[in-house]
């Protein structure tokens, strides 16, 4: 055999070696898409690393929000930019991701937070660390939920947004990183400055990081997802430790190298359907949380006392007192005992924002 077509032979075979490594290496994602299975909420998508199921409750939870450009009913547009198409191109996320789609408006908080909980209902996750990052209309509505909704969260990133409610103090609460840019002309960066304005008003914003990006525009702070230090800086927090990371820094030299270090081929992707086949709740999941909480989490069963022994026991009467146990909400209990949320507050005299205490007896009939 002539010497260089021996030498073909043996490089041939080395790089078979080195590719085949290369694919065993491959972190594997799952992407499943989620349709029309949150009751006033959103279709969305769910990303799982493949140590979801050794991690389990140890796995944070970052919930991305995208900008205008995505808006629609193709779940697919949700991959254009942001966590799933950063993963997509090799960016390593351990965390579970989800991602919804705004079909077009403003972003909705109650709407969002009955994703969350619908996903925390059934999704083994470390609750501690849930957190938001949203750029453009996603910026908004990031400033938007958790100035609703701050309790879930443990930190969340605004990237050039601003704000539409007028109470924001619900930001102070907890580390929170505003970024944007300079030369931004789509939202200008005083709409940001609104925002750190108004926090400023509620009082300290010691847990307030602000960054202006000198010269960046509004699509290049995209490039913000797509380095590792988004997600250090996220992924540090927890909701029981009040302090936020000022160590982790990001810089316009950071993000004009984005993708250099980002190895195309280190995850492998995997897309289903799961929309007809979602997962079933979980029991014993969750805390006390306001009623607007719609989907927040399935109600354990009615306390009642035991029935005597009879030789043929009588049907048992519809119950018309519901006891609150962990995890009970109004919507909850309203599906439980098929009635509305609406009538539970006005024959119990409370509000739909009203926070349920454990052992309190609701009325249902």
């Amino acid at each position: 055999m002539p010497k260089n077509c021996f030498m073909k032979k043996i490089f041939a075979f080395f790089g078979a070696i080195a590719l085949s490594l290369s694919v065993f290496a491959q972190t594997e994602y799952t992407f499943t898409t989620y349709r029309n299975v949150v009751n006033n909420g959103y279709d969305f998508w769910i990303s799982t690393p493949d140590d979801y199921a050794v991690k389990k409750n140890e796995m944070p939870v970052i919930l991305f929000l995208h900008g205008h450009s995505l808006c629609g009913t193709d779940l697919n547009r949700v991959r254009k930019y942001g966590c799933l198409d950063a993963i997509s191109m090799g960016r390593d996320i351990d965390a579970l991701i989800i991602a919804p789609q705004n079909p077009g408006g403003p972003w909705n908080p109650d709407k969002l937070m009955n994703v969350l909980n619908w996903v925390k209902n059934r999704f083994e996750m470390d609750t501690d660390r849930i957190y938001v990052i949203g750029m453009s209309q996603g910026g908004y509505g990031t400033f938007d939920l958790v100035a609703a909704h701050p309790e879930p969260f443990a930190a969340a990133m605004a990237l050039c947004g601003g704000k539409s409610r007028g109470d924001v103090c619900g930001l102070n609460t907890l580390p929170f990183w505003i970024l944007h840019g300079t030369a931004d002309n789509a939202v200008p960066l005083s709409q940001s400055q609104i925002v750190v304005d108004a926090m400023k008003k509620c009082g300290s914003t010691h847990l307030l990081r602000f960054d202006k990006l000198n010269g960046y525009n509004h699509s290049q702070l995209a490039k913000v997802f797509y380095i590792p230090e988004t997600y250090e800086w996220l992924l540090s927090h927890n909701r029981k430790v009040k302090k936020v990371n000022k160590d982790i820094k990001i810089t316009t030299e950071k993000l004009n190298n984005a993708y250099q270090d980002i190895d195309r081929s280190s995850n492998k992707i995997i897309v289903r359907d799961n929309s007809r086949n979602a997962p079933e709740p979980m029991e014993g999941r969750g805390e006390t949380v306001t009623a607007q909480d719609s989907l927040a989490k399935i109600a354990n069963e009615v306390v009642q006392p035991a029935p005597k022994a009879k030789p043929a026991p009588a049907p048992a009467k519809k119950p018309t007192v519901h006891v609150v146990k962990k995890g009970d909400t109004l919507s909850a209990i309203a599906r439980k005992y098929h009635t509305t949320v609406a009538k539970l507050c006005k024959i119990n005299h409370i509000k739909e924002t009203s926070i349920l205490s454990l052992g309190q007896r609701i009325k249902v009939r």
